[in-house]
């Protein structure tokens, strides 16, 4: 089980992405195609937004256990949960595979 506080720092860095993602695109709209003033400009205004706005900081959590590591995207679970819950069969159509 993840700490509190490491669930709480994904969640508040998606909060910052979600608040912040019109403005950086804007800004980066402008450094990539704008004059070199403007886009010299658009940088330094860019820089000055939170570090943690940017969402390639954000780490994909298992959703029962907060689990960094092992994180299957199509069901939103890490890797452990997702053995436990279909050998329970709570997760429709899986079935534990034998040839």
């Amino acid at each position: 089980m993840a700490k509190e506080s490491m669930k709480a720092r994904e969640v508040k860095r998606a909060h910052l992405a979600s608040l912040y993602a019109e403005k950086r695109a804007a800004l980066k709209k402008i450094v990539n195609t704008g004059d070199p003033v403007d886009a010299f400009e658009a940088a330094q205004k860019l820089q000055r937004i939170p570090r943690n706005a940017n969402p390639i900081r954000q780490h994909n959590r298992c959703k029962l256990t907060g689990r960094p590591k092992g994180y299957m995207r199509q069901f939103g679970i890490s890797r452990i949960q997702f053995r436990e819950m279909a050998s329970a069969g709570l997760i429709p159509g899986v079935r534990k595979a034998s040839w």
